[in-house]
């Protein structure tokens, strides 16, 4: 590794959206680094150089690139400024002009990105070298590794297999080295990351019932010792007995991620999802049954088109009767090139963002419930940073903690009294020597 000097350029990497996109900027990062240039993940005056890594899955994602761009132009004026991600792959051909970006890259040139920085900033000196303004090193604590990309399901509502194309699975030899980097490297927690985590190892020509992922966790419980492994989403359909029998290792994160979108069956089928409203609940059933005290987390998506007033409260049914650990609520986004986006009977803003509201009112009610189901536990938590003089770290379940502490809490994992609820978070005690 390079070393780096008062004259190390530092490149910003925005990202926006899902953790898979987290993992392609983690990847971006790592490179750079390696070659000596000094990252941060966050907006900076005097940057060399800003790679802004876009979300395309609703309109509001596609401002916040926008809106990016131009807060990264402001702050570094003399900046080289990169649009990637899903965005760079559904905006006009002249969107860099248009709002001021040096370059587009699409998704299957991100790895192209790294060279064109390097060749850039090679000799450049960096204006904001120096400045007292806190550095956070983006790598360190919990690392995001993509083990799929693209998707074949073709949900009628969304656009990622159009920006990201076909599934394409990572060998699991190339996730189990690359894990075993991340251990070697002291970060304590690995995300697995990719659009449809169910279908891995489907593109390889392995029989679903082989269940590509129970194979990969497998191997990866018995080839790396990292303290947490977690999977970043699963769909109804991934769930069974036999891969929820991998969650005895305590390394696997009680969390499960499994997307909703509707609690009606007349909106799934039109959806396109892989299930029904009761497949959905035996699922939920089958991890509380498998991996008692497992919070789920879930996305709900409000108007779609042609959903009754009936198929709305059929999804506030079960929403309630879930008890979601979180919920992450959309009203739902016209997208070029999907399915829905030909339909009839698209909804209302103002009738989509009234039912968005009441799903809110329930996200609210059930995450509260979760963590005061909490209180007074202890729970292992990864501390990641100190912001504003107090530590922020997660649980093995997903629960954010906060904690007041003058030791270095960072990237240790500590057992801590979950003591009372603090905004959408909990406030904890260390457990210290």
């Amino acid at each position: 590794m390079t070393q780096k000097t008062d004259a190390t350029p530092t490149v910003a990497v925005l990202t926006l959206g899902c953790k898979l996109n987290q993992a392609d900027s983690e990847a971006l990062a790592r490179r750079l680094v390696g070659e000596g240039l000094r990252v941060v993940d966050r907006p900076v005056r005097g940057a060399a150089a800003v790679v802004i890594n876009t979300c395309s899955v609703t309109h509001v994602a596609d401002r916040k690139a926008r809106h990016l761009v131009r807060l990264a132009r402001r702050l570094s004026p003399e900046a080289e400024i990169i649009l990637t991600g899903c965005y760079a792959e559904t905006a006009p051909a002249d969107i860099a002009q248009v709002i001021g970006a040096d370059a587009v890259f699409t998704n299957a040139e991100k790895p192209q990105i790294a060279d064109r920085l390097l060749s850039r900033l090679e000799g450049r000196g960096d204006p904001y070298a120096g400045c007292p303004t806190p550095v956070r090193n983006p790598l360190r604590t919990r690392a995001f590794i993509k083990i799929q990309e693209g998707c074949d399901e073709l949900c009628s509502f969304c656009i990622v297999p159009y920006t990201r194309g076909r599934e394409r699975s990572v060998p699991i030899a190339d996730i189990v080295r690359q894990v075993q980097e991340r251990e070697a490297d002291g970060v304590l927690e690995v995300v697995l990351t990719g659009t449809q985590l169910g279908n891995y190892g489907r593109d390889l020509g392995w029989p679903r019932a082989e269940q590509g992922p129970r194979r990969l966790l497998a191997e990866l419980l018995g080839n790396t010792s990292i303290p947490r492994l977690r999977m970043s989403s699963l769909q109804a359909q991934d769930i069974g007995p036999d891969l929820l029998a991998l969650w005895s290792d305590a390394r696997l994160c009680r969390h499960f991620h499994l997307p909703l979108q509707s609690g009606s069956d007349a909106v799934l089928g039109p959806m396109r999802r892989r299930y029904t409203a009761d497949q959905y609940r035996q699922a939920l059933s089958l991890i509380r049954e498998h991996v008692p005290g497992a919070a789920i987390t879930t996305d709900v998506i409000a108007g779609f088109p042609g959903e009754t007033d009936a198929d709305f409260e059929a999804t506030l049914r079960l929403c309630e009767d879930a008890g979601f650990a979180d919920m992450h609520c959309f009203p739902y986004s016209r997208r070029p090139h999907t399915g829905a986006d030909r339909m009839d009977g698209h909804l209302p803003t103002q009738t989509r963002r009234e039912r968005l509201e009441r799903l809110l009112t329930v996200q609210k009610h059930s995450s509260e419930a979760h963590r005061r189901g909490r209180l007074g536990d202890t729970a292992d938590v990864l501390w990641e940073e100190r912001t504003d003089g107090r530590w922020r770290g997660l649980t093995g379940d997903y629960v954010r903690v906060y904690a007041a502490s003058d030791s270095d809490l960072t990237n240790r994992i500590t057992a801590t009294h979950l003591q009372r609820l603090e905004g959408e978070g909990m406030y904890g005690v260390p457990a210290l020597p």
